[in-house]
């Protein structure tokens, strides 16, 4: 993509958008212009209460309830929604889990749900809806991973694992879709940990790397998608670890350490029900 993007008078789907970032992003795509708001979270009567706001906004939203995990339920729903609304411009994986264990207390079902919510549904999402961006030559194709898929930290073996996977895949399908010289763009978004209630309890180690504020993080996501931007590490002090990783291993550890990358787990709670 050589030229910034705009949401105005796009078709948007953020999977995740009954609560959270999720919310957020369907309420600033909606400020920005955006004409179709499709909003998917297992929790309907969430993801209905956003349409309203997003409505409110003079945007037409469509929530539906999709387990993004399954893939013959993404397939259903992804074919419900371009016969809708004819084509999808951006396509938001914003849905997340986190367990917070320590390794030892993982059980299978843990490890299963992690990878099948963080990873295994940008596959079934992106391979809905990313032939029909490619006839037409255009789109925007976003993940929402985390900083945790560039460097990994005590409590999240499952987490960052799904999450560097899923920095994997988005890197790969950015090269295929650069190799095949297409116009559909591809976005990742590393963010820090953002107070949306998803890592509550988490404290930061450092100053240098404070808990995000959510409003400031969605506008900081929604002006990348808006750009010619293929990567976004938020905060600023994230994109460090590009340069910590040249260094040996025991010195990265000890960075991380001191910085208290392993210690900000210790209090985590998780999103209340």
């Amino acid at each position: 993509m050589s030229e910034p993007y705009s949401l105005s008078n796009t078709h948007v789907l953020i999977t995740g958008a009954g609560s959270g970032i999720g919310r957020l992003m369907a309420l600033g795509a909606a400020k920005r212009g955006a004409s179709h708001l499709v909003l998917w979270d297992l929790n309907l009567p969430a993801a209905k209460a956003v349409a309203k706001e997003v409505e409110a906004l003079g945007a037409a939203a469509l929530p539906m309830s999709v387990d993004v995990s399954k893939k013959s339920a993404v397939s259903l729903a992804a074919a419900q929604v371009l016969e809708k609304i004819g084509h999808l411009d951006v396509l938001i994986n914003n849905a997340g889990v986190v367990t917070g264990k320590h390794f030892l207390e993982l059980e299978e079902k843990d490890v299963a749900l992690t990878y099948n919510v963080n990873t295994f549904a940008l596959y079934w999402t992106i391979q809905a809806f990313l032939p029909s961006m490619v006839a037409r030559d255009q789109g925007r194709l976003v993940t929402i991973a985390s900083a945790a898929g560039l460097a990994g930290s005590s409590k999240l073996t499952d987490y960052a694992g799904s999450k560097h996977a899923a920095v994997g895949f988005m890197e790969s399908l950015r090269a295929e879709l650069r190799d095949d010289s297409s116009g559909v763009s591809v976005l990742t978004v590393n963010p820090f940990y953002i107070n949306t209630g998803m890592f509550d309890g988490v404290k930061s180690g450092s100053p240098l790397l404070p808990i995000q504020d959510p409003d400031q993080s969605t506008t900081k996501i929604l002006d990348a998608i808006e750009s010619t931007k293929r990567e976004l590490l938020l905060p600023g002090m994230v994109y460090s670890v590009r340069v910590f990783r040249l260094l040996p291993t025991a010195v990265f550890d000890w960075i991380a350490d001191a910085f208290g990358v392993n210690k900000t787990m210790k209090t985590f709670r998780g999103r209340r029900t």
